[in-house]
């Protein structure tokens, strides 16, 4: 008898502590004026940051919380904090960040969802963040396990972090009559950025290769808070690229040059056929032309997707397919059954890092281009920060 009235205490001590920490984040949420909600499939941290950016270099001061590649707090003076996590990702985190930032008595918080169930996401928004302005980058097939196997399924779940009554932007075309339909039954007005709006000779200054997607994206964001054009670009100029954003590595050996492009953060197939098409525009696929997919044994529906948009759209434009990582029989004939010549596959399987290159360097006879598909787990990590480390120039 005595165990179940303990019991019953704890239980109503727990609640009665849940109840007043919801009520005082709730406060808290409330005291930052401007409170951004960065969703997406593609790009969320380097719209965060390019956002975050954009508002300081206006006089707002802005928290910016990023997850990527790996979890970041950027403080108001643009310095950067690492977040250490004793378990796994887990949504709570957010809420010692806007506490962190409620303290600090900031302007604006500018916030990377970390939610992928629907949920969750509905939770993170409706609970935690209390958005002013929502942001959805972009709708593209991934995380197709916990999201949905199609584009209205999660573009529905990436809605869920849509603001009531508010303002939602985005810089997806093709998805825009889903997020709209969305943005309309919360009563939310959609705004959808131009990436025509930034040219060329502006995408040029930054100090690595950001999609002017991105840039159009975050400008209209920073526009509609006041902040003049140039000074939201200039200050995002000065970004610190996340650890995931697309960059570049040239090598000079044996009379030999190679470009390497690491788009493994871009693992989807839509967007690394667009981090194609962006190389290819910029003329920057020059001599051999080699796609460098890793794979993980776990992920072999990503490699199937991967593969698939290999032999849909680039298997004539590539020289060689190089296959790296765990289970590269199993890509190697999808890659095949999808119309890419097995003459141009090379099939590294799982090796070190110095083979890796070593085969690279023998597929180039003048110079090559190499661009990193698929998973950044695995040999992909080492394998990029192997060819980081021998490059002549960092891009």
């Amino acid at each position: 008898m005595f165990e179940i009235y303990l019991s019953s205490i704890i239980i109503i001590i727990l609640l009665v502590y849940s109840f007043i920490e919801f009520y005082n984040h709730q406060k808290r949420i409330k005291k930052i004026p401007i409170r951004i909600h960065v969703n997406g499939t593609r790009g969320k941290s380097s719209v965060a940051r390019l956002i975050g950016a954009g508002l300081s270099a206006g006089g707002i001061d802005t928290i910016t919380k990023v997850t990527g590649t790996y979890p970041r707090l950027i403080k108001t003076d643009g310095s950067e904090v690492k977040i250490y996590r004793k378990g796994g990702a887990n949504i709570i985190e957010q809420l010692s960040i806007i506490k962190y930032a409620s303290e600090n008595k900031v302007d604006a918080i500018v916030i990377e969802c970390m939610a992928l169930q629907q949920k969750l996401q509905w939770i993170t928004e409706n609970q935690m963040i209390h958005a002013t302005v929502g942001v959805i980058t972009n709708v593209r097939l991934d995380h197709i396990d916990i999201m949905g196997y199609t584009l209205p399924e999660i573009a529905k779940s990436l809605g869920e972090t849509i603001p009531e009554n508010g303002i939602l932007f985005t810089g997806e075309e093709n998805s825009g009559k889903l997020l709209s339909s969305l943005a309309t039954k919360k009563k939310t007005e959609l705004r959808v950025a131009d990436f025509n709006s930034v040219s060329q000779d502006e995408m040029q200054k930054f100090s690595y290769i950001e999609h002017r997607e991105n840039v159009a994206l975050a400008l209209d964001i920073c526009t509609y808070h006041g902040i003049e054009r140039n000074i939201a670009l200039n200050g995002m100029y000065k970004v610190l690229p996340d650890e995931g954003a697309l960059k570049f590595y040239i090598f000079k050996e044996f009379h030999k040059e190679i470009h390497l492009y690491n788009a493994f953060a871009a693992n989807d197939p839509q967007s690394s056929l667009m981090i194609w098409d962006m190389l290819r525009k910029e003329k920057r696929l020059q001599g051999k032309k080699i796609i460098l997919l890793n794979t993980r044994h776990d992920r072999l529906d990503r490699a199937k997707q991967l593969a698939e948009m290999v032999g849909g759209n680039i298997a004539d434009e590539i020289d060689y397919l190089v296959l790296i990582g765990q289970s590269t029989e199993v890509v190697e004939n999808m890659a095949i059954k999808n119309s890419v010549p097995s003459e141009k596959i090379v099939n590294i399987g799982w090796k070190e890092e110095p083979i890796v290159f070593e085969e690279i360097l023998a597929l180039t006879k003048n110079k090559s281009t190499v661009v990193t598909i698929g998973n950044m787990g695995g040999m992909g990590d080492k394998v990029v920060k192997y060819f980081e480390h021998r490059s002549l120039i960092n891009g």
